[in-house]
């Protein structure tokens, strides 16, 4: 029986392993749909005002949050951040926008094509005097891109580092932790390309449990087949 028991017990650590690899998934997957479900609400709800610097802002509670911002733009402190979209490759024109109430946002303006970097080329939509933006609340993006690192000596950006464009650009005032995805009110001109966030989950934990869950039916299915293959042999013998 030596055999048997031994078989036995890999067959239910296996099953063991399995079921709770499976379970987990489910779980995982009522997460995603809630945060999924949170997430729209916030993409569709009314803006409230952006959140002061000293405020906590964390990507559970805050990240895709519709808010609204009022102020002046510094466009001398612009940066261009590398970006591909569905209209091309291009920039992301991030501005800091000098609040009313004492702070410093970056507004991610939109998009503009490679061709259209320079703000000469674009002058009509540089805006001045106060504006307000209304857009999704986004979370920093440190360090750089996939495989490319930023370069701020260079004015090279390849993520959307809040930290690191504002200590680039000389931004001395508080600094919103943040940046600010403008929606698609047109700019003048047409460019800076508003309203291109692209807001996706992967889910497919159903997917994955569903796999773990078969697996742990095959290792029942697997100690079937071979406690009776043991048996055979032991009448064999």
């Amino acid at each position: 029986m030596t055999v048997l028991i031994l078989g036995a017990v890999m067959f239910a650590v296996l099953f063991a392993g399995f079921s709770a690899l499976g379970v987990w998934q489910v779980q995982r997957l009522a997460w995603k749909q809630e945060l999924i479900r949170q997430v729209d609400a916030r993409i569709h709800a009314a803006p409230v005002a952006a959140p002061a610097p000293d405020q906590v802002v964390t990507r559970q509670a805050d990240q895709y949050r519709r808010v609204v911002v009022s102020g002046r733009f510094d466009h001398s402190r612009e940066a261009l951040v590398k970006a591909v979209t569905d209209l091309g490759p291009g920039y992301w024109v991030m501005t800091p926008l000098m609040t009313d109430r004492g702070f410093t946002v970056l507004i991610n303006r939109g998009f503009v094509p490679s061709e259209r970097q320079k703000p000469a080329d674009r002058a009509a939509g540089q805006v001045e005097g106060e504006t307000t933006v209304v857009g999704l609340l986004r979370l920093t993006e440190p360090d750089g891109g996939f495989l490319r690192a930023n370069d701020p000596t260079r004015d090279r950006w390849f993520s959307r580092d809040v930290a690191g464009i504002a200590k680039a650009k000389g931004i001395s005032a508080p600094v919103a932790p943040y940046f600010i995805d403008a929606d698609a009110t047109p700019n003048p001109g047409g460019l800076p390309r508003g309203g291109l966030t692209v807001v996706r989950f992967a889910n497919i934990h159903l997917i994955y449990a569903l796999t773990w869950f078969g697996l742990a039916l095959m290792s029942a299915a697997g100690f079937v087949l071979f406690a009776r293959e043991e048996k055979r042999r032991r009448a064999a013998r």
